[in-house]
């Protein structure tokens, strides 16, 4: 519900949990993200871009084929995922891609049951260390429900809403005074991220959007939270995302559209030898299979 509209409710109880998002403060951040979107071709380019990043995640896991994919296959999906491409290299050079992949196919596997899909991410990140050096693990697996199914699975990253430590784009769009002081008890599971996105929905309808709904959900939130990067990210934050002049670059980065130097093919994904990772070759990685 937007806090900016708060009429006497005769309405039936809301299904899932109620959100109370902030009207103005979602206004805002549309309108800057379409002003900030024209110098590099609009909001309509970068939703076209997830779309395509969104066809090569279904091309390599949709309809049971993840059970073939190949390690260069991954890799290539992995470059457009942020957190992952900077330390999932050395991960697979100390376990070998077999363990990673046998986890995919289990997160996958029954993926057409939303009801299961607690179940599934919870499982998928419980089979690796729960410390931080893992953490990207949790947006690899929601990285894949969504772009493999983007109308059925909302982004469920932890910059989109981590409740354990309080903070993701969700907290920037609360109504409240004071979204630093806000108290925000909704859970980070499937149905606040389905919620958020059926709020979302409704509020792009109202501002003329109609289609690619879920895309456009998806770079709104990635503008929200790519301004809390400018405005209030500590260092932590920084050193993923360093300092540009270019209002769509951490937006672009959340979302890894900037995985691929278009003219060398090379992406952003470091293998354990530092060598980056070329969209489409075979990988390179010394495999030392961890005991």
């Amino acid at each position: 519900m937007f806090g900016l509209a708060r009429k006497p409710a005769a309405a039936p109880e809301p299904k899932g949990p109620v959100l109370d998002l902030s009207g103005p403060r979602l206004r805002r951040a549309l309108e800057h993200l379409i002003e900030s979107a024209e110098a590099t071709g609009g909001v309509e380019r970068y939703v076209g871009a997830l779309a395509l990043k969104a066809s090569l995640f279904e091309e390599v896991l949709g309809k049971g084929r993840v059970a073939e994919m190949t390690e260069q296959e991954f890799l290539d999906l992995a470059a457009f995922i942020t957190p992952v491409r900077r330390r999932v290299g050395p991960w697979l050079g100390a376990n070998g891609f077999e363990r990673l992949h046998k986890r995919i196919v289990d997160l996958l596997d029954g993926w057409s049951d939303v009801d299961t899909a607690d179940r599934r991410l919870r499982d998928f990140v419980m089979a690796f260390p729960a410390d931080r050096e893992h953490r990207w693990v949790r947006d690899l697996g929601a990285e894949i429900l969504h772009f493999v199914a983007p109308d059925r699975y909302p982004l469920m990253t932890r910059w989109v809403w981590d409740r354990r430590v309080g903070t993701g784009a969700l907290r920037e769009i609360w109504f409240a005074d004071d979204v630093d002081l806000a108290r925000i008890e909704v859970e980070d599971d499937y149905r606040t991220f389905a919620k958020l996105g059926d709020e979302l929905d409704g509020f792009l309808k109202e501002n003329g959007v109609f289609r690619d709904l879920s895309f456009y959900a998806d770079l709104l939130l990635a503008h929200v939270y790519a301004a809390y990067i400018n405005d209030r990210g500590g260092q932590y934050l920084r050193s993923d995302f360093s300092s540009t002049g270019d209002p769509m670059a951490h937006t672009r980065r959340m979302l890894g559209l900037d995985a691929v130097d278009t003219e060398t093919g090379r992406t952003r994904l470091k293998l354990i030898d530092g060598t980056a990772h070329v969209l489409g070759e075979q990988p390179r990685i010394p495999h030392t299979e961890a005991s």
